[in-house]
């Protein structure tokens, strides 16, 4: 027995030992409970509320003011072209010279005809005179007398028809000078000198369009267009202003245009009414047939709220999510509606106020209930 003894107090003395040392060691669990998880920093922006108006982008195209194609209103052979294509004209310019001779003649012969038919009348004149004073005597019988006065009536007609054939060879004479019937821009000329025109011809020599304004035709759905004349009606408005332009490139136009005119019926196959509004171009720089997209107002909301789009998250039913900041720097997930994107922004119709803070970045580190801190510098939301 007193072999053993020995090791059985060298086995007592090691276990005690390691007693004492595990029982100088603090408690896990308690040293996790008095050092809490350390707070997350984070960006975040402060909501706040800024006039907007809301508008809704339209297709269309531009389209001239006006559009004159010159046609010959006689027939003759084109002997000058007295334009620059693509330029510039006035109402009233000399474009084309048609072969004047046959007309000047005509005016010559009718101007005649004018004289011969006066001479007759001056003659008719007097002998009605003459038989006026000798049917007074008795002197002639009453057919005679009749016969002077009908002879004078036609007389007078037929001056009356000769000036007409006066002036309608005139007229034809002017016609000879194909003049421009609108102010503006000229295309290219169909035809040459030497060529043979006929009056009311079906091709047009030119195209005069103006281009100072420009009409910009566009395409809204039916159901759109009754809300935006609802909207209109009870403000009281007439026409609507304030509509922006971009070309098809993304360049804006500077210039705003006016609604002008809708149509009266719905397209069955498309469902959509067409609209037309007037764009100012002073410039002229702007030409019929671009493409363009308008952003036509809507509504005005004074107290608009936005929120970043990198602060928005979605669920699996394409809900919208924020994380916001609670009193307690906590951070709390709310459900909002924004269905609108507006710049860099969501339009929120519902779930944020004025004040509350959402997070911006870090978002990917924080969840439901942790503790956030916002870093030294807020970021600023745009206004």
């Amino acid at each position: 027995m007193t072999k053993y003894f020995p090791l059985c107090r060298q086995s007592i003395l090691a276990i005690s030992l390691a007693l004492a040392i595990t029982g100088c060691q603090p408690d896990a669990t308690e040293s996790a409970a008095n050092h809490p998880p350390q707070a997350v920093a984070v960006d975040a922006v402060t909501i706040q509320s800024r006039p907007l108006e809301l508008t809704t982008r339209l297709p269309g195209r531009t389209s001239a003011y006006r559009i004159a194609e010159v046609r010959p209103q006689v027939a003759g052979i084109i002997l000058k072209r007295l334009f620059v294509e693509g330029s510039m004209v006035k109402q009233g310019d000399i474009l084309y010279q048609i072969d004047p001779s046959t007309y000047e003649a005509a005016l010559d012969s009718a101007k005649a005809d004018l004289a011969s038919a006066e001479a007759t009348l001056e003659k008719a004149k007097l002998q009605a005179q003459r038989y006026q004073n000798l049917i007074q005597k008795r002197a002639i019988s009453e057919q005679d007398y009749e016969d002077s006065q009908a002879t004078y009536r036609a007389g007078i007609a037929s001056v009356m028809a000769a000036k007409a054939q006066v002036k309608a060879a005139q007229i034809n004479l002017d016609y000879t000078k194909i003049k421009a019937p609108i102010s503006g821009r000229i295309g290219k000329s169909s035809v040459t000198e030497g060529a043979l025109v006929t009056a009311n011809q079906t091709a047009y020599l030119a195209k005069i369009q103006q281009l100072n304004p420009l009409y910009v035709d566009l395409s809204q759905s039916g159901n759109e267009l009754l809300k935006l004349r609802q909207k209109h009606s009870q403000k009281g408005e007439q026409k609507l202003n304030g509509i922006h332009l971009s070309l098809d490139d993304g360049t804006k136009i500077s210039q705003e245009a006016t609604l002008q005119f809708t149509d009266v019926t719905v397209d069955e196959k498309t469902g959509t009414v067409s609209l037309r509004a007037l764009l100012p171009n002073p410039d002229q720089m702007l030409l019929p047939g671009l493409y363009v997209r308008a952003d036509v107002p809507v509504e005005q909301r004074p107290d608009a709220i936005l929120v970043p789009q990198a602060a928005v998250s979605r669920d699996v039913q394409g809900n919208a999510h924020v994380m916001v900041i609670s009193k307690d720097n906590k951070a709390e997930d709310r459900e909002i509606v924004a269905n609108r994107v507006i710049g860099t922004d969501w339009l929120v119709e519902s779930g944020l106020k004025v004040g509350d803070k959402v997070i911006v970045s870090g978002l990917q580190k924080v969840h439901a209930g942790s503790s956030v801190k916002v870093n030294q510098k807020e970021i600023a939301q745009e206004q």
